[in-house]
């Protein structure tokens, strides 16, 4: 067996519209196709892709993010993601990567899941 790559990751939701809404406005990802399960859920794109799947329907653990710490994405448009982040009031934590100099966006979703955001070098540091 070889990895070929990640298929998706599945958060935990409390409320399923609400999520819905935060990782469609904040990180642009698209509803699309998802078979008839017998649990309420919800699959999100990029492009061609169901990155991210959302399940609710039954309580969140006590520790919201479980033993994985975080999910990330590569993305593009750092100014204008942070623009975002502030008009819908998501507190977020910046960072340069030292020795690659990439930038590293870090923020929560409604129910607690950490996502990174990972942007190329190249991209000009947002105005604060």
């Amino acid at each position: 067996m070889t990895i070929e790559g990640m298929n998706h990751f599945t958060v935990l939701s409390s409320n399923l519209e609400r999520s819905k809404a935060f990782y469609v406005s904040i990180l642009g990802l698209t509803e699309g196709y998802r078979p008839p399960f017998d649990f309420p859920g919800a699959w999100l794109y990029a492009e061609n892709q169901a990155i991210l799947h959302i399940m609710t329907g039954k309580p969140l653990p006590a520790n919201a993010a479980g033993v994985i710490d975080h999910m990330a994405f590569t993305a593009s448009n750092l100014h204008a993601v942070v623009n975002t982040l502030k008009q819908n009031g998501v507190h977020y934590e910046l960072r340069r990567l030292k020795g690659l100099e990439s930038w590293q966006l870090f923020f929560h979703d409604p129910d607690g899941a950490k996502v990174e955001l990972d942007f190329p070098a190249s991209e000009p540091e947002p105005k604060e």
